[in-house]
């Protein structure tokens, strides 16, 4: 039986929500409020002020898993990784973690910015116990996955957000920690980089080394990982086989699509406005809402609780399995692109041609104003693509590969 390498016990993490507008206090008051601390922590202790990020958490993960980590925003899986990595302490219960744990969890995660490439190196290699002669015996391999070598003695403060990444990308996932703990990676750089990183995952997952990957690609997360640990608002749901997760996940994310869009509180908001996402919807040229035929023409249509001065919108059209087919951004303008003041609060994409095959789609939306996220919701609608014509092609009913058809034309012998 396989030793274990991680386990929470009855796990908390409560944050306070909002700022203290006091002004600045005195030494003396620090002083008191510590001895303090324990009674008015206790009486506020399930107040409406706080947010359990994880509340009464208990997961074991035995040396030697690859386990996913699948939720909602806000679900608490990037607190879960910040407690495992030391980052941040519990306010409840506590965590056994039995091995050299490396981490990547926001870009240059661990680095110390006034050192250089070089000397970041050979710093978390220390903090995961190494020696010397093993940082070493790796260092080239490092520098070379992490495409750098130019830079290598130039401080890690002056590198791109893609450079960090790389190199912290190459330090955690060859600097062998007996345990790897990994938020969205997989989902920042270029095309190249993401597919190199998805191949060294995939071998680092072969080695029998423990991994916790956090992703909303579930693709990747069925790929990788022979586990799955669905989390909802600080608690885990479900663990299970990651297929069984996978489905159950998606099931509730139709289940949110379905309910009242004011009463999500998975909202990605950052903005400094109170307009929120009412409603989403498709619509074909006939037939019922949510339901389009391949190749015809749809609108995607977002209603809002009140309307904004410039605003502008992304959507992202996602297959069944998290990963995006296309976005449409409104900031990439266009001269047939209307501003109509008779629209009110509420935002129109209009397709000419939905060039999807039969299937079932979601739609994520995320609406901005002065640059600024206003609100954001993943799952806001639902809809099914029927059988149609493309481009004067009939779609294939099933079994074909891929989501989208692009118009083209054949030359065959006769």
């Amino acid at each position: 039986m396989n030793e274990i390498a991680i386990e929470t016990h009855e796990l908390g993490k409560r944050y306070k929500l909002g700022l203290h507008r006091r002004g600045y206090g005195t030494l003396r008051e620090a002083i008191t409020g510590v001895f303090r601390k324990g009674d008015d922590d206790e009486a506020d202790y399930d107040g409406p002020e706080f947010l359990w990020a994880l509340k009464d958490l208990s997961v074991t993960i035995r040396s030697g898993e690859v386990v996913g980590l699948i939720g909602h925003n806000g679900a608490g899986k990037s607190t879960l990784l910040k407690i495992l990595s030391r980052i941040t302490e519990p306010t409840a219960g506590h965590v056994d973690v039995t091995g050299r744990v490396g981490s990547l969890l926001e870009v240059g995660t661990g680095f110390h910015p006034e050192l250089t490439g070089r000397e970041n190196i050979f710093l978390n290699g220390s903090i995961l116990g190494m020696r010397k002669a093993e940082i070493r015996s790796r260092f080239d391999e490092i520098v070379e996955f992490a495409e750098i070598e130019r830079f290598l003695d130039t401080p890690v403060k002056r590198y791109s957000s893609g450079m960090s990444v790389r190199l912290a990308f190459a330090v955690a996932a060859h600097l062998e920690p007996e345990i790897l703990l990994v938020d969205e990676v997989l989902a920042v750089g270029d095309a190249a980089f993401q597919r190199k990183s998805l191949g060294k995952m995939t071998e680092v997952a072969s080695q029998g080394r423990t991994v916790v990957f956090v992703s909303h690609n579930l693709a990747i997360i069925q790929a990788l990982c022979q586990r799955g640990i669905l989390m909802e608002r600080g608690e885990a749901i479900v663990d299970g086989p990651v297929k069984a997760t996978i489905d159950r996940y998606l099931g509730s994310l139709e289940s949110s699509a379905s309910d009242d869009l004011l009463e999500r509180t998975d909202r990605d908001r950052r903005g400094y406005y109170d307009t929120q996402i009412k409603r989403v919807e498709v619509r074909g040229r006939s037939g019922p809402p949510d339901v389009v035929v391949a190749g015809e023409p749809a609108t995607i249509g977002i209603e809002l609780t009140e309307q904004l001065t410039t605003m502008e919108c992304l959507i992202t059209i996602v297959d069944g399995l998290g990963q995006a087919i296309t976005t449409f951004d409104s900031e990439v303008s266009a001269a047939v692109d209307v501003r109509d003041p008779e629209l009110g609060p509420r935002i129109e994409c209009e397709i000419g041609s939905l060039p999807l095959l039969p299937g079932r789609y979601r739609i994520d939306v995320l609406l901005k104003a002065k640059r600024q996220i206003q609100d954001g919701l993943q799952a806001a609608a639902f809809f099914e693509v029927q059988p149609g014509v493309i481009d004067g092609r009939p779609t294939p009913l099933s079994g074909a590969e891929g989501n989208v058809v692009l118009p083209h034309v054949w030359r065959l012998p006769p």
